[in-house]
């Protein structure tokens, strides 16, 4: 469930890679996840501040990454952070690969 206060427009490259960083996913990790092409991942990444994409888009990276277990917070400031299910369902992942 996206909060109300933070709109999925106003997803910043700093909160997807901090997002990445917490899942330790790589840039073709998040593309697999999402369905948006690596160049378009690399492009949005690499120009600070507010993606410049299609809502479709910021909605399917968001969409990746909150499957993953990563939520997307405002509370003093807009952030990320991840669910205590997701380290579970991570440290299962790591012990069985």
């Amino acid at each position: 469930m996206m909060p109300e206060k933070l709109d999925s427009l106003a997803i910043t490259s700093e909160l997807i890679r901090a997002a990445r960083a917490l899942l330790r996913w790589e840039q073709r990790d998040l593309a697999l996840a999402s369905g948006v092409s690596l160049p378009t991942i690399k492009r949005l990444e690499a120009a600070p501040g507010m993606l410049a994409a299609q809502s479709s888009t910021v909605t399917a990276l968001r969409r990746a990454f909150e499957s993953a277990g990563i939520e997307f917070n405002n509370g003093s400031g807009p952030g990320v952070r991840i669910t205590p299910n997701a380290r579970s369902k991570k440290a299962r992942h790591d012990r069985d690969c």
